[in-house]
């Protein structure tokens, strides 16, 4: 079985030195263990302080976003290049707020993957349907077409090392998390759909789940086998808590 993978996607919280007071207690409570990899996804300016504290360290250094260019005049912009030199290994790709807040296509998203995967940065897919989609039973509708886009153009190869992320919109910062038969029944779906598409064998991609993830609900959603780990959110922002998510992933 593969190792279950948990990410503290910070969002915009923290300072500096608010970021390298929360790694340090991260680092100085949380027991490695060998069945779980932890990611943490700091705001763009704290990434070189975090990757200073994480260096000798098993904690993978993940970016929030990137752009799909290089290099070029794009005022405001981070690329791939710059992320891997910052000492990256993750970045996280179409969060819904990057998609509903400011306008990024599935083709946008697409554009983005492939330059991750040119600089070996490893791509953490996020996919999701709004509370009106899962309403009107389109919630399968909608995911397979976000992955038919975002996916475009990659190779079997390729879906070893990218995790695919099922975000419910409904359920971001709502704190209404998903039941775990409504992530496990999406994640079967996924499954579904790379194997119908890619041929991709149901244990070659990592598909971990993310919305109001906090350590009362992270002990359920890991008892079942189709979830591969969490993108967490508010609860990665206090050490307590997001060790005890990581925790709760290792002994199940």
């Amino acid at each position: 079985m593969r190792s279950r993978f948990i990410v503290g996607n910070w969002k915009m919280h923290k300072t500096i030195s608010q970021a390298e007071s929360l790694v340090t207690d991260i680092l100085r409570i949380y027991q490695p263990q060998a069945s779980v990899e932890l990611a943490i996804a700091p705001p763009f300016v704290s990434l070189p302080a975090v990757a200073r504290l994480l260096a000798s360290t098993s904690i993978k250094l993940a970016a929030q976003n990137t752009c799909a260019s290089d290099e070029g005049a794009f005022t405001g912009e981070i690329s791939p290049p710059m992320l891997r030199d910052v000492g990256c290994h993750y970045v996280i790709i179409g969060h819904s707020e990057r998609r509903h807040i400011f306008g990024e296509t599935d083709q946008d998203i697409n554009k983005k993957v492939h330059a991750a995967f040119r600089h070996n940065l490893l791509p953490i897919l996020c996919v999701g349907e709004r509370l009106e989609e899962r309403q009107s039973n389109n919630t399968q509708a909608v995911i397979q077409q976000q992955l038919q886009t975002c996916l475009e153009g990659l190779e079997s190869k390729d879906f070893a090392r990218i995790t695919i992320a099922y975000e419910p919109v409904w359920a971001i910062g709502t704190g209404q998390a998903a039941t775990v038969d409504q992530a496990a029944e999406v994640h079967g779906h996924i499954r579904s759909f790379l194997a119908m598409q890619w041929g991709i064998k149901p244990d070659q991609t990592r598909i971990i789940y993310g919305g109001s993830v906090t350590q009362d609900n992270a002990k359920s959603l890991f008892q079942s086998s189709q979830i591969n780990g969490a993108l967490v959110g508010k609860a990665c922002l206090n050490s307590e808590s997001f060790v005890k998510i990581a925790e709760l992933a290792s002994s199940n």
